[in-house]
């Protein structure tokens, strides 16, 4: 699917638009981005970006077209068929998920609306919930909105800090460089990820994974990570390459 995409986004510019607003609306489309590698294809969109392929700006705004699509479709979705989806199987054996998304719609909406548009697992359940429970569109546009407008690039990131580094001039530097990078991002990605077990472990229900990161130990893991994190950053800002890849990062972004 991705080498699919790579060779019908490289054939001109409006098939890597139209590509960019497919995968987009596809991972926001109603139960099929449970089911979509969406992550890993954005990713995959983002190193291209990152390489040159792929206008930032213009694939910025395709994804936001196709983010909204997606949404709203889901949106009318949840309203228009609000019962028959209740008594679908596939919901029945995500009931739990189900739940928790429809508890936070209650309690929190706009905060779920926009923070369910970044999480995998809820990203293509929340505009469909909402529309589920009658929620009011005043209350849903705006959150929606944010969170369609901010997405594309931060899911793009990752591929276009890759594609990026694939056009740094080789030299005895650059491979050092280049695992620097990928060590920095995995201990940054790994750092928020564990403040944000941290930050949920109070409320959060007894888990398989529970057993392994308890609280106790997400006290002491969590902050390690972080500090680990912190000084490969700093490593990689103070790298004699770090000025020419910023450069070609800030012409990935000014083009």
């Amino acid at each position: 699917m991705q080498a699919l995409l790579e060779h019908f986004i490289t054939q001109s510019v409006t098939y890597s638009l139209i590509a960019v607003a497919l995968v987009a609306f596809l991972e926001s489309l109603a139960l099929v981005g449970l089911i979509l590698p969406g992550t890993v294809m954005m990713a995959g969109l983002g190193a291209l970006i990152g390489s040159g392929e792929v206008n930032f700006w213009q694939a910025w705004m395709a994804g936001i077209v196709g983010c909204l699509l997606g949404d709203w479709i889901s949106f009318w979705l949840g309203w228009r068929f609000k019962k028959p989806l209740h008594r679908w199987s596939f919901l029945k054996k995500n009931k739990a998920l189900l739940d928790k998304t429809e508890h936070a719609l209650h309690q929190h909406s706009m905060f779920t609306i926009l923070v369910g548009r970044f999480v995998g697992p809820t990203r293509p359940l929340v505009p469909m919930v909402a529309g589920m429970l009658d929620l009011p569109v005043a209350k849903f546009i705006l959150p929606n909105i944010i969170g369609c407008v901010f997405w594309p690039p931060f899911y793009f990131l990752p591929g276009i800090l890759a594609g990026a580094a694939i056009d740094i001039p080789a030299d005895v530097q650059s491979g050092h460089f280049k695992w620097l990078l990928l060590a920095t991002g995995i201990m940054l990605w790994l750092a928020v990820w564990l403040c944000w077990r941290l930050w949920r472990s109070s409320n959060a229900s007894t888990t398989r994974l529970t057993r392994y990161l308890p609280r106790q130990r997400l006290f002491w893991l969590a902050p390690l990570t972080l500090g680990v994190a912190v000084m490969a950053l700093v490593a990689l800002i103070r790298h004699p390459l770090m000025p020419v890849y910023g450069e070609i990062l800030l012409k990935v972004v000014s083009h």
